[in-house]
C-alpha cells in the first residue's frame, strides 16, 4: 500500500492505484483506467463543519442527485449519492471531519458501474485527518 498525503488528510492506495495532484484537486486512478476518484478539499476558517452545512452544500452543488444517503468513509462522515449523466456513472460524497470538508467523486463509463466499487470503498475507508 502507498500513502497519499495532503496537508489536511491522507489515505492508503493499493499498488495498482496512483494519485496525482492538480491545483486543489487530487486525482486517483487505477492501472486499467476503468474509473477515476477526484478529491477536492475545503476548509472552514473556524469551527467544525456541521451536518446541516453538508446537506446544504450537497443539495446546492449536486441538484442531479435526488436521494442522498448518510455515509462514513474512514474518519469522515457525510452524504453520498449517484446519478447517470449520458453514458457516465457518477458517485459523489460530501464528507467532513472537524473543519475539513471533502467533495469526492468517482466517475466511470456507465457500462463499468460497480466494477471498482469494492476498491473505491477500500480506498476511501482509509481516509484520516492529517496531523
Amino acid at each position: 500500500m502507498n500513502i497519499l498525503e495532503t496537508d489536511h488528510w491522507c489515505l492508503l492506495l493499493p499498488p495498482e492505484w496512483s494519485g496525482d495532484y492538480d491545483d486543489d484537486v487530487v486525482r486517483i486512478g487505477d492501472a486499467d483506467e476503468v474509473g477515476e476518484i477526484e478529491i477536492t478539499t475545503l476548509c472552514k476558517d473556524s469551527g467544525t463543519v456541521t451536518p446541516s452545512e453538508i446537506v446544504a452544500m450537497a443539495n446546492e452543488e449536486s441538484p442531479e442527485i435526488s436521494s442522498w444517503e448518510d455515509c462514513e468513509v474512514g474518519h469522515f462522515k457525510g452524504l453520498t449519492g449517484s446519478f447517470l449523466d449520458d453514458d457516465t456513472h457518477v458517485q459523489e460524497w460530501y464528507v467532513s471531519a472537524n473543519s475539513v470538508l471533502l467533495y469526492i467523486t468517482y466517475v466511470c463509463d456507465a457500462e463499468n458501474a460497480g466494477m471498482d466499487d469494492a476498491a473505491v470503498t477500500e480506498i476511501l475507508g482509509t481516509l484520516v485527518v492529517a496531523d
